[in-house]
């Protein structure tokens, strides 16, 4: 269990959100990073019940696996706007607010929400999200509610190691921000990224992790246009980089720089983590597992894994229904007797793709065990 205590600290020049977690870890730290969380139309109408709706058995199959970590973070691809505003999926989104309740009691601490759907149903929307995150104690970062807000950099802290977590998107499907109000989502803009990365630094955060929501849908390898934001985030001191919006996972990596005894951390998309396209890569995503280990005061990122995950769409007692399946387990899938045996293919087929993708740059990133294979 993860309790979030989180303190709001102002100086004249700086604002940060900090927030301590509650961990029986001495001085390591584990935080997952998963891929997309959407919420296309037919997963919230699988989810529909008499009193309305509930996407909680979706994630049984994984649950285990969130709560490994000390924090756990997802890219929320959808905005709660309310009823009134009517639930749609793609391509203007807005999911109902029982989708982020199962979303935290799957195992997620943190959500960022800066995306190319932040906007889809306009300012009333995007604030109306944040106060349903904020009230059930869920922290985000990405859109916001004030200058102040946006100026407020979350770190957390885990454990005596502090982190910094930035979110920035691409752009937002079109729709203009708000005149007067730019401060509501964090786009990626150089001048802005290095900024706060600086501010990160002088609130004394030990490690800073950029989310970006950038690359080219549906694509396998990272573009230029990726690798020249990610230049950005090393030239002004950052640590991690992870990124979404492809929707198919694309390949990770660490970068040691001896000289300088820094290690730097890439995974340049972690594909989907829950969505309704059903077709090869992107009906897979990963959990992205980093261990860090404070020493001599100085935290050090000693471990990288990641846990493959695939979407199952089918039927289970009767009712049409998501799961998402941690696909390391393709050697045990008999424990999931709902599979046909094209869709065990498709499962082990998944796992194999996954690691060869994410392992594409660095061979040594290792792929995290199975905690339970029978849960």
């Amino acid at each position: 269990m993860v309790y979030l205590y989180i303190l709001f600290l102002f100086s004249p020049a700086l604002f940060s959100q900090e927030t301590k977690v509650d961990s029986p870890k001495s001085n390591t730290a584990i935080l997952a990073f998963t891929g997309d969380l959407m919420c296309h139309s037919p997963l919230y109408e699988y989810a529909k019940t008499e009193g309305g709706y509930d996407f909680t058995p979706y994630f049984q199959y994984i649950r285990v696996e969130l709560s490994y970590a000390d924090l756990t973070i997802g890219n929320l691809e959808t905005v709660l706007g309310g009823r009134e505003l009517k639930y749609s999926g793609y391509p203007r989104f807005n999911s109902p607010d029982e989708y982020a309740l199962a979303l935290k009691q799957a195992g997620f601490d943190f959500l960022v929400t800066a995306n190319n759907h932040s906007l889809d149903r306009g300012e009333k929307g995007l604030l109306r999200t944040l106060d349903f995150l904020r009230v059930n104690g869920i922290g985000s970062t990405g859109t916001f509610s004030g200058k102040q807000d946006r100026d407020s950099i979350r770190i957390i802290t885990v454990n005596d190691i502090s982190f910094a977590l930035l979110n920035y998107t691409y752009g937002t499907n079109g729709i203009p921000v708000f005149k007067g109000k730019e401060y509501i989502i964090n786009l990626i803009e150089k001048t802005l990224i290095q900024k706060d990365i600086r501010t990160a630094k002088e609130l004394k955060a030990d490690v800073i992790i950029v989310v970006f929501h950038y690359g080219k849908e549906y694509k396998r390898e990272p573009d230029n246009y990726q690798k020249m934001v990610n230049d950005w985030v090393w030239e002004a001191g950052g640590d991690v980089i992870v990124g979404s919006h492809p929707h198919v996972l694309q390949p990770a990596e660490v970068m040691t720089d001896s000289l300088k005894n820094l290690t730097r951390f890439t995974a340049h998309s972690l594909g989907n983590f829950i969505s309704n396209q059903q077709w090869r890569y992107s009906d897979a995503g990963a959990v992205l597992y980093l261990t860090f280990e404070k020493t001599a005061g100085k935290p050090v990122l000693k471990k990288t894994d990641f846990l493959p995950t695939w979407v199952f769409k089918g039927t289970i007692e009767g009712r049409q229904t998501y799961r998402i399946l941690p696909s390391t387990a393709s050697g045990c899938e008999h424990q999931y007797d709902f599979l046909s045996q094209s869709q065990r293919d498709t499962f082990r087929k998944s796992y194999d793709d996954s690691k060869g993708i994410l392992t594409g740059f660095n061979s040594e990133i290792g792929v995290f065990p199975l905690l339970n294979c029978r849960h």
